[in-house]
């Protein structure tokens, strides 16, 4: 089962965000809360963590904005 890594929205007024970098290469296995990326919002930096266990798919290119909700990537759970 294929899960969709959203970004997220982290604040009231927060529409889109600029994703910094991917803290985890696509292709690799990650774990539930692993830091898996960093957006820039507003003058911060946020590290966002996987929400589940899987094999990751990059769908968003670093140095780019994107509106909250977006999908980033999915992450598609490993079968043992």
């Amino acid at each position: 089962m294929a899960f969709d890594v959203l970004l997220p929205k982290l604040g009231f007024s927060m529409e889109s965000a600029e994703l910094a970098e991917w803290l985890a290469p696509d292709g690799a296995l990650v774990e539930a809360g692993q830091p898996l990326f960093a957006i820039e919002s507003d003058k911060s930096v946020n590290e966002i963590e996987a929400p589940v266990s899987g094999r990751l798919a990059v769908l968003a290119q670093p140095g780019e904005t994107y509106p909250v909700g977006t999908v980033l990537a999915t992450i598609t759970e490993e079968n043992a």
